[in-house]
Order: C-alpha cells, then structure tokens, then sequence
C-alpha cells in the first residue's frame, strides 16, 4: 500500500494544547508507525548494513512485524513499556520499531550505564521486558524479564505475513522514552510524544527539501551512523532514512577512527552524523591522505560545542564536505534539535547554531549578573515531561528553560554563550558533576569533593576533580578504581587534583565551584 504523502505539508497555524500555543503544522502525520509505510517505496534497496550482514527495507519491514509478533507471545500489550539496550546493530533497529507496531514504548537505556545506573533505570521506569544484546544482559539483575535480542533471518522470514501496526489513539500519547542527565545526577527519564517526534522529523524535512512529494526516487544517499542509536539525533536518523529511502551503515563496537575511514570509502559514504570529538579523531590520522573519501559531502555535527579550529581542519582534510557542514543546537528535552545552520551560512557564521527551525520559538530570561539571557524554547517537539518526576524545566507558557545562555545576532542566528546549569558534555555524552561527587564520596578517606568540566581540544570538555583528603592511601589510582562500575567509564575524571586543605566556600558557607574551576583554568591554561 503507497503511503499517504498528502498530510506532509507546510503550511503552519497555531494550536493549543493543554492551553498552550504551539507552532503546528497544518497537515502533519500523527503516528510514528505511518512512517513505515514507506518501506514499500524502496523495496529490496538496503535500509541497514553493518559488517556482512544487510537489511532491505521489504526485509526490514518483515523482520519487524515477526519480531511484533515474538513480543506478542512474551505478552507485550498496548501501552507497555520496554528497555532496548543493546550496540549499535540491525537487532537494535527491528528491535525498536516492533515494540512500536504492538504499540509499547521504547525505552531507549544506555548501553554505557553501569550495573548500578542499568538499576536505577530498571526500578524507575518498570519494563514488561528488556531486550538486551549479550553484553547488556550480563549486566540485568536477574528479577528482570529478558527477551529475545535476534529476529527472523533469510528463509525465516519468507514464511512472514506482513501485517499493520498497532496505531495509537492521540499523537499526544507516549511514543518514546529516552534517558538523559540531569543536574541532579541521576538518569532522568524523558517522555516523548508521536507529536513531538515526527514534528521535529518534519521540520527537518521541510528545511532539506525532502519532504515526500518533493523526493526523487532515483536518489539515493548512503549515511554512516557512529554515535549510540539510544540517542535522540540517531533515533531521528532511523526514521528520516526510512522516508528519504537513505542506506544507513551502522559501525560496531567503540567507536575507531580508522574504522570509520575505512567504512567510508568501502561503502561511498555521503552522509556521517557524529560529534566533534569523532571528526577531530579522523581528522588526527596520518595516513588520511591515502584514503579515497570524495564521497562524502556532508557531516551533520552535534552533541557538543563546534569550535573554529576544527571547522578550519575540516576544510584542509576533508575538502569535499567543507561547504556542506550542517550545525545545530537542540537538548532531548526539546526532542534534540531546535535550530540548524548548514552550507555557507555555517561557514560564514562560525560559532553559530543557526536560526530556529520553522515550528520553534526562541526566547530568553536574564539572569541577574549574566550578560546574556538564558535561552527558552518552545516548540512542538518539546517533551511531555520527565517519566516519573513532577519537576520539569517547561513553565506554564510551555518554554522549555534550558540553562544554557545565548543571543540572537541580526540575521537570527542563535549563539550559544555560557551554560547556566551545571553539566559538563565530553564528546557528546552528558555528565552531571554531582553524580560523580556523590561517587568519589564513597571511597575512604575522601573529605570533600568537587567536579567540574574543563575545555579539552578534542572532547570540547574533559571531567576534572579536586579530591580533599588527608588519607595517604588515596592516590588518583585508587580513586579511579573505587568509583569503576560506580558511573559511566565516560564520566572518570581525567584530570586530577589532591589536597590536603579545605575547598574554597563563599559567603554563604557553600563550596564555592565557580571560583575554584576559575582558578584551576587559569592555572592549566584552559
């Protein structure tokens, strides 16, 4: 059956909901399962390659609806919710789509949590059932239903029915669930709605002239995919392939900077979505020169601050994407991007995220003492809240507060000045200071403790400590072994400070971050 193409427009009107007023698109799909129709477009072109092994998308879409069918029988319902956790890989992708066609939520763990933090997330959000990779398994406690990770394979799925999706009954219904850093230290569940997903999918759309009536069948991009598919800008990419019929090449296992050259020319890349941190690592090859990589021509950066130095690398090193390199800034809570900047406006404005997205608002609140507003959103794509948790950074008007702090230049470019909250991001991965705190707390002989991020030229930030102890046995090494398994191999501190005397506190007897990670700065020269 074609897929209805007609309610992708582009024509915007404002809408309520729940008495706030949101920029909507007039025509607009209302269920993220639709997206699937669009399989039957491309037919036996591959959706997802990774290694030797290929999916098609007329494959795709009956692996997904045998996998439906297995989470049926493990007694999956409407409604349900169910942890994918697992590397990046063909599973991980059936895996997702078939608990949306029984109509469960995907709860998108990661892979990276510890086996504490896999129980904080266990505990808070309550799946029927974990579909988990081996290594994620080896890490379940073992009160938690596990399913399993593998689909119907080659003849397997000849036998395969294709069948309808269970749809749902308000876009404003839960869609997905993913987990995401607070300040607060622990994971904090967020809760997206099919509207919010699929608005953000259309803007995108809209903005790249890729809207379905305006795709021509002929063409056909290959994107290589390096960051976690837990992530709300992989997740993204998922569907946008299924609509534009892109071929997605999934990497395996940590990420390798040769690994990625080499995937690139095998596989005539033309698209790679990754953090800086990924193109500074490809970029510090050797051996770059010797690889045929002229086919790809854009790179879709984001998950952390893109600097200058490594927009000017990029022009030297990898010539055929320097006027094709796609900025922009967004947080899960908005459902991952709220503006983008791309070809020579991302050139011309270095430092610029670039203008909002057509359904997105942009605001700011000053701070006393700031010199630049905190930036506020407000958007269709924004959350529905955090799962299980009354607070939330929407006010009543429906901005997003999103304790970062920028400006508005006067073409209507965002620039990104500060953060007001209290994050450190090392190669787009999210760390709360205070989660690694209350870890090195727990060792022996630690008084006080202090974490903060430092600017590092290739993570954009590295985590730093200042551990207070009069213990002699507490050496850096110790503590690096103490608070292992504890938190995210990510979030270690790699830079470290031991003291003996107190930490500074200001006047109100609080420890003073601010001024202490100001004078360690000046001291490192960062």
């Amino acid at each position: 059956m074609a897929p209805a193409t007609g309610q992708w427009g582009e024509a915007i009107s404002v809408e309520h909901v729940n008495g706030v007023p949101y920029r909507m698109y007039s025509e607009r799909p209302r269920c993220v399962t639709e997206v699937l129709e669009f399989c039957d477009r491309w037919g036996e072109r591959p959706y997802i390659v990774q290694d030797d092994e290929t999916l098609t998308f007329a494959d795709f879409r009956l692996a997904v609806t045998a996998k439906a069918a297995q989470l049926r029988q493990d007694g999956v319902t409407y409604g349900d919710r169910v942890f994918v956790l697992g590397w990046n890989s063909p599973q991980w992708v059936v895996n997702f789509w078939a608990c949306l066609c029984v109509g469960a939520v995907p709860v998108l763990a990661n892979t990276w949590w510890s086996r504490d933090e896999l129980g904080v997330g266990l505990q808070a959000l309550e799946p029927v059932l974990t579909l988990g990779d081996s290594t994620a398994v080896a890490k379940m406690p073992s009160e938690w239903k596990c399913g399993t990770w593998d689909y119907p394979k080659g003849a397997d799925l000849q036998s395969v029915k294709l069948a309808s999706c269970v749809g749902n009954r308000n876009e404003e219904e839960t869609a997905i669930i993913i987990f995401t850093s607070g300040t607060s230290g622990s994971p904090k569940a967020v809760v997206l709605s099919h509207r919010a997903i699929l608005a953000r999918l259309q803007m995108t759309l809209q903005i790249t002239r890729k809207l379905p009536h305006q795709i021509k069948p002929e063409a056909h991009d290959i994107t290589l995919i390096t960051g976690p598919l837990f992530h709300v800008g992989s997740m993204q990419t998922l569907l946008r392939a299924i609509i534009v019929g892109d071929t997605l090449v999934l990497s395996k296992g940590r990420y390798d900077p040769l690994d990625v050259i080499s995937l690139i020319a095998r596989h005539k890349i033309k698209r790679w979505n990754a953090v800086p941190t990924m193109v500074s690592r490809v970029l510090d090859q050797p051996d770059l020169a010797s690889y045929d990589l002229s086919s790809l021509k854009s790179i879709s950066i984001g998950g952390a601050p893109v600097h200058a130095e490594l927009m000017q690398r990029m022009r030297i090193g990898l010539p055929s994407v320097s006027p094709r390199i796609p900025t922009g800034y967004g947080l899960t809570e908005n459902g991952g991007q709220a503006t983008a900047a791309a070809g020579s406006e991302a050139l011309d404005q270095l430092g610029s995220t670039g203008k909002p997205l057509p359904c997105v608002e942009v605001d700011f609140l000053a701070h006393e003492g700031l010199p630049d507003g905190e930036i506020l959103l407000r958007a269709p794509t924004q959350m529905s809240g955090y799962y299980g948790l009354d607070q939330s950074p929407i006010d009543a008007e429906g901005w997003l507060h999103t304790g970062d702090l920028g400006r508005l230049d006067e073409k209507g470019n965002l620039w990104i000045t500060g953060r007001s909250k209290d994050m450190i991001i090392r190669g787009g991965e999210n760390i709360a200071p205070v989660a690694v705190e209350r870890a090195l707390m727990t060792v022996p002989g630690v008084n006080e403790v202090v974490v903060f991020g430092i600017p590092h030229p290739d993570f954009g930030e590295e985590v730093m400590a200042v551990v207070v102890s009069e213990d002699d046995t507490v050496t850096i090494e110790r503590l690096q072994q103490d608070i292992r398994g504890k938190i995210s191999s990510f979030a270690i501190p790699s830079r470290w400070r031991l003291q003996r005397e107190p930490l500074a506190t200001n006047h109100t007897g609080k420890v003073d971050k601010m001024a202490i990670s100001a004078r360690f700065r000046q001291e490192l020269g960062a």
